[in-house]
């Protein structure tokens, strides 16, 4: 009887772990197959046949002769670095913005920095959407529409305040005692936050990373709205358009889902040893 909670807690893991790995296997399967045969037996769970056609088209191979398909698809190989410069460029300025202003909140103890951060949070509380009108009129007129700059402005705009509400609970979990002393050799309020607070703050800034690289990589209707051409098109308003009124092209976007996986769960498995730390570090504080 005493195993019994241990028994229980595995079994809820390997529930977890069936929860999140069982679509994307479903995934893996519809990419290996064509269309045909998807259709034609869906209910099988093993592919009666494996094709590696779709990654093929998708990487800039002609399709064959009978397939129709939308001319956006040849656009996946600059989508996809598209959607890279737009996650990495989002994720290095909304790390360097919010970190000063996480630090100014965590450390100056004035009431303009709370009044900030509850600002902060009403932002949030706007649908993007309804934003969405005001926000086109603004980038037509800096002359920032179907471009790769107006995206990444736009998206750091709406990602800051995760950023920083993120950041503020862990530079408050620091030891303020360091930098007062370093403040007391000499070393001026910038001085300790860029040789003393970021270098013990990486698990934290690497949590905040990953988070915000997944939301802009995985966000459709910034770029949507913000561009309508395909040089300037991401990976998810790419998948947006293999669905149409007639056809949707289960098996390209099932092979453009499991490509698109790669950069984050690089970036997830890379810093995944900070993650944890960084994101319980607020909660651990006394």
């Amino acid at each position: 009887m005493k195993r019994l909670p241990a028994i229980l807690l595995n079994l809820a893991n390997v529930l977890v772990i069936l929860f999140l790995t069982v679509p994307l296997l479903a995934l893996a399967f519809a990419s290996v197959q064509t269309e045909r045969t998807l259709i034609g037996h869906y209910m099988d769970i093993i592919p009666r046949e494996l094709t590696s056609v779709n990654f093929a088209v998708i990487m800039g191979r002609p399709a064959p002769a009978m397939w129709s398909l939308p001319k956006a698809i040849n656009a996946f190989p600059r989508a996809f670095g598209n959607s890279l410069t737009v996650a990495t460029s989002v994720t290095v300025f909304t790390l360097v913005f919010a970190s000063l202003m996480a630090y100014a909140v965590a450390r100056l103890r004035v009431g303009w920095t709370q009044t900030m951060m509850y600002v902060n949070l009403a932002t949030r509380l706007v649908p993007i959407i309804i934003l969405m009108v005001p926000l086109f009129v603004t980038l037509r007129r800096l002359q920032l529409l179907n471009t790769l700059s107006g995206i990444i402005v736009t998206e750091v705009g709406f990602l800051l305040p995760y950023a920083v509400w993120i950041l503020v609970a862990y530079f408050l979990s620091l030891p303020s005692e360091l930098e007062d002393a370093a403040r007391i050799d000499g070393c001026t309020r910038m001085g300790c936050f860029v040789r003393i607070v970021l270098p013990l703050s990486a698990p934290g800034l690497a949590a905040t990373a990953v988070i915000i690289f997944l939301i802009s990589w995985n966000e459709l209707l910034i770029p949507l709205i913000v561009t309508s051409k395909q040089e300037v098109m991401t990976v998810p308003v790419l998948l947006s358009t293999l669905v149409s009124d007639f056809h949707v092209y289960y098996t390209l976007m099932a092979a453009i889902s499991l490509v698109g996986l790669l950069p984050s769960a690089v970036l997830a498995l890379l810093l995944q040893r900070y993650v944890v730390r960084g994101l319980t570090a607020g909660a651990l504080k006394g």
